[in-house]
């Protein structure tokens, strides 16, 4: 089986300060669909106070990446299975209005698939 893998170790710590939150929550939005934060409405206050927030100073990480096609053992080629590699992808697909949503807004332009 390909696969990437990465393990990080460190002390997890909650962050406290709202400002810094917000930046995180800021980060992971646009990490995600790239113009949406300037788009939505900020969390409430209290949106932000029961949302947990956690920073992990990274000490160790590691990192696995196997590629390539698969290493059979002889007998297992001399069978009569199929062996290879089937790919796995994730991919953004078409967006889907809530259906409470007003009919007149348009599907904003950082949604659609680039």
């Amino acid at each position: 089986m390909n696969y990437r893998s990465v393990v990080v170790f460190g002390n997890a710590h909650r962050v406290e300060d709202p400002d810094e939150k917000l930046r995180a929550m800021q980060a992971i939005v646009e990490h995600v669909c790239p113009g949406r934060w300037d788009d939505a409405r900020r969390p409430t206050e209290g949106e932000l106070r029961t949302t947990l927030v956690l920073r992990v100073p990274i000490e160790q990480a590691s990192a696995k990446i196997r590629t390539g096609p698969p290493i059979d053992f002889d007998f297992d080629l001399e069978s009569d299975v199929w062996a290879g590699v089937i790919p796995i992808r994730s991919v953004r697909g078409e967006p889907v209005p809530d259906p409470a949503l007003n009919g007149d807004i348009a599907v904003p332009a950082y949604c659609i698939d680039r």
